[in-house]
């Protein structure tokens, strides 16, 4: 059956490519291991896990939202500081489209928690958010993109350490901070080579650079590892308030000059080009990491990783077709500098009708390669009205009706290539709900019949 496509511009419902926050209790297993924290996981150690995910409605164990998939973000906490201490970065990360679990074993002051089970805990839980994306009956069936990052803070730092070593489930890791455990972290990183981030402030008393970040950082074997050095920053200060780690902080930490939200705001200003780079094998945003990590004042910075080269070409043939015959392992299309979700082949058809600056990046174990942009023009086609399609503000909703009863698959979806909503029905007209569709550019697909252009400001 031919595909078409419909163009609409919708007024906003919320702020484009924003998510709200859902979130869900998950206790996870190790039948080989015992303790841990939480109950109803099965025989064996207990992981209680606070998973926050993107949905379309904030609550407790609402629907993920619909779309192709969100890559996961596993996190471990510092000593003695709970998971909500974070909110700060799931309040941040979640609505950007990234599901964060948020592990909660080893939390205790006495006994003194185990680093090492810690350091398991975050890869179990890490390669079990990955299998329910295929596991029936689950809140996130068909919703989890097979990309991972374990992220730790202070003792959970030391532990994504631990988590890494001769890990090769995981797609890359983040250090706050990140402490010296026993076993080792510092030992350990000769067997990590995944992509890392390492971040530090300055006037970190309770974990100093030169003892526990730096030797982290230099001991890991990445090729493709980066430390960031906060001028003037704390240990605690990547976290919201806590009591336990700022009394300790109180103690030991001199000389810090920024404030709390500041150095937050540093942190996530190179965290997020570098999740989009890993998660998504987005070459540019390896390129805006680098160029911050150069131009930033207050931070002191080093990297390895190498900068993505200008090197890929994109061909285009009189069928409305892009390709670029550059080798790589991914690819990632983009329109008008916004990445196209979905289109991840060597290949792109872009939506009929929809012109503007076209572009590509192509990740490869070599390293990666972004191209030029070409420009496509736009048109608008004169199409028989076999239907009528009105956007009903009062309502939120778009108005289809047909001149024949129409029986199949109605897609509604944005620039990015995500499935807003799937209707199948059997009429002549129907109001598809539009109260969850941001600002923007949508197309709606359907079977046979022919499209007609509408414009909505």
């Amino acid at each position: 059956m031919k595909k078409i496509i419909l163009l609409v511009i919708l007024a906003p419902c919320w702020m484009f490519g924003q998510f709200q926050i859902g979130h869900t209790t998950l206790t996870f297993n190790d039948p080989t291991r015992s303790g841990g924290f939480g109950s109803g996981g099965g025989p064996g150690r207990q992981i209680q896990t606070e998973v926050y995910y993107p949905t379309y409605t904030a609550g407790e164990n609402t629907p993920v939202a619909t779309y192709l998939d969100f890559p996961v973000i596993v996190f471990g906490h510092g000593f003695a500081m709970g998971w909500d201490a974070y909110q700060n970065i799931w309040e941040h990360l979640v609505p950007q489209g990234y599901i964060m679990a948020f592990v909660r074993t080893e939390g205790s002051l006495i006994p003194a928690p185990s680093h090492g089970d810690f350091g398991q805990d975050l890869a179990l839980v890490s390669t079990k958010m990955l299998a329910l994306d295929i596991a029936a009956g689950s809140l996130f069936n068909g919703k989890v993109k097979q990309k991972s990052v374990i992220m730790g803070h202070s003792m959970g730092g030391g532990a994504t350490m631990l988590a890494a070593a001769n890990n090769a489930n995981i797609s890359g890791i983040v250090g706050l901070a990140p402490a010296e455990t026993n076993p080792s972290a510092i030992g350990v990183c000769a067997n990590i080579s995944v992509p890392t981030l390492i971040f530090s402030g300055s006037s970190d008393g309770v974990t100093p650079p030169a003892e526990h970040h730096l030797p982290i950082y230099q001991g890991i074997a990445s090729s493709c590892k980066s430390f960031v050095n906060i001028t003037g920053g704390a240990h605690c200060y990547f976290a919201n308030s806590n009591f336990n780690c700022d009394f300790g902080e109180s103690t030991s930490s001199q000389g810090i000059t920024i404030s709390r939200a500041e150095q937050q705001e540093k942190m996530f200003w190179f965290l997020d080009p570098w999740l989009r780079y890993i998660c998504d094998s987005d070459c540019f945003a390896l390129n805006e990491l680098q160029t911050k990590l150069t131009n930033t004042i207050g931070t002191v910075n080093q990297t390895t990783c190498s900068p993505s080269g200008n090197n890929a070409t994109i061909y285009y043939d009189n069928m409305n077709t892009l390709w670029t015959t550059t080798p790589g392992t991914a690819y990632q299309w983009y329109w008008n500098g916004q990445m196209m979700q979905g289109e991840t082949n060597d290949t792109l058809v872009p939506p009929v009708d929809l012109g503007g600056d076209y572009s590509v990046s192509v990740f490869s174990p070599s390293g990666c390669e972004t191209s030029s942009f070409i420009t496509l023009q736009g048109s608008i086609h004169v199409l028989p009205q076999d239907f009528q399609l009105t956007y009903q503000p009062e309502n939120e909703v778009i108005h289809l009706s047909v001149n024949a009863p129409y029986t199949g698959e109605i897609r509604v979806q944005d620039l990015h290539g995500r499935t807003i909503i799937l209707t199948v029905t059997a009429t002549k007209s129907i109001d598809i709900p539009c109260q969850n569709l941001a600002k923007g550019v949508y197309f709606i697909r359907l079977g046979s019949l022919r499209a007609k252009r509408i414009v909505r400001y």
